[in-house]
């Protein structure tokens, strides 16, 4: 069986990377979370605005997304920092990870006398996770252990035509070895339900995928009304993109040509192997926060225009769909899919995808890595805000 080099975690899973984080369990403790990481810059910050201010559905959307994303496999160990009045509690989220048996501790601002002393804890902490962190060591790991997101933004006319189908060949071959690959961004699968549901591996998947979808474009004509079939960026339709039929024909071709076995929530692992459907919005940083809050050790990012951002503690990778992208933005770009338009098959190009892949998951940082693009944690609003 092919393995790649991995970390092996106390609960059974396997990060790519060995990261020590610091989160807030509310964005009033960003400032503190700041200070920390100032002094300990070997350590990854998870800033996000959220954390209180929000009832209901999205309170709880948004426990399961913190909760899931410190529970990344990529961490070794966390730190949580709350200020101490919020609903999502820092306690509440440390006690989950203390599940996946990592090291992991919560600071509680108004308990510990205010931000210098929290921060002063603070670095503490995280030079002992840092010294645990350094004692960690790569090993042999199945490849049946990894687990893929798939994501595409500000995509062109050639995105489905390069770019996303040379994915689909990487995502085909990494559910064929028995990984796990995560197909994202519902709103990029409006006119598309009859297709994927044909690809359910049985009823209830096939019905989920169609209700999924369906619930998805009536909201986009709850809100935008006739203009409801452009639900795509200006950028977008800068780059020749007419619909959103058709943007989601090119993306949906990213999950390759398997069955799908699971269809699941935003922010939640699959039980199942093989391609997945993650119920989540189309917007990039939101989707990314979802991918990795779900399993991803990894993230394959397709873009026709032009995106360099890229996960505080999940690689990703960025595969530009034409050449003139991938030439004007060369230290973002790690592969040019454009090549295809030049010649190269879409066979080789895929293997060129599974090449780096590879060479990734064992240690290789990615172009977003080596720029430091880490954009921050973004969880979406799905039904109440106050």
């Amino acid at each position: 069986m092919e393995t790649f080099m991995g970390f092996e975690r106390p609960d059974g899973c396997v990060g790519i990377r060995n990261h020590v984080a610091v989160v807030p369990s509310v964005s009033c403790a960003n400032g503190v979370v700041q200070a920390i990481a100032g002094q300990v810059p070997e350590a990854v910050p998870l800033y996000h605005c959220h954390g209180c201010g929000r009832g209901g559905a999205d309170l709880e959307l948004h426990q399961r997304a913190l909760q899931n994303l410190a529970r990344n496999p990529n961490i070794a160990a966390l730190l949580v920092v709350g200020l101490g009045c919020e609903p999502l509690r820092a306690e509440g989220i440390a006690l989950a990870v203390a599940s996946s048996e990592k090291p992991v501790k919560h600071l509680v601002i108004q308990e510990e006398g205010g931000s210098k002393k929290t921060a002063a804890r603070g670095v503490e902490i995280l030079r002992e996770f840092l010294a645990h962190a350094a004692e960690l060591q790569r090993k042999p790991i199945p490849l049946n252990r990894l687990t893929l997101g798939l994501e595409c933004g500000g995509s062109d006319a050639f995105s489905g035509l390069t770019a996303n189908p040379a994915v689909g060949v990487a995502s085909d071959w990494l559910v064929d070895s028995g990984g796990t690959v995560i197909l994202t961004e519902t709103t990029e699968m409006i006119g598309t339900a009859h297709i994927l549901a044909r690809r359910a591996a049985d009823d209830e998947v096939a019905h989920r995928i169609s209700k999924i979808i369906s619930e998805t474009e009536k909201k986009t004509h709850e809100v935008l009304g006739p203009l409801a079939k452009f639900v795509i960026s200006p950028g977008n339709m800068d780059g020749g993109m007419s619909s959103i039929q058709e943007k989601s024909l090119g993306c949906i071709v990213k999950g390759g040509t398997k069955e799908i076995s699971q269809v699941v929530d935003y922010a939640e692992p699959p039980e199942k192997k093989g391609l997945i459907i993650m119920d989540g919005p189309g917007y990039d940083t939101d989707s990314l926060t979802g991918l990795a809050a779900a399993g991803s050790q990894l993230i394959i990012f397709t873009t026709g225009r032009g995106n360099p951002i890229g996960f505080p503690v999940v690689p990703v990778i960025k595969v530009a769909s034409n050449s003139r992208v991938y030439r004007q933005m060369l230290e973002d770009m790690d592969i040019n899919a454009g090549a295809i338009l030049e010649g190269k098959s879409m066979e080789d190009l895929g293997a060129e995808i599974i090449d780096l892949v590879k060479k990734v998951i064992s240690g290789m940082p990615t172009k977003a890595e080596i720029n430091e693009q880490n954009g921050m944690v973004c969880v979406y609003t799905r039904n109440t805000s106050f």
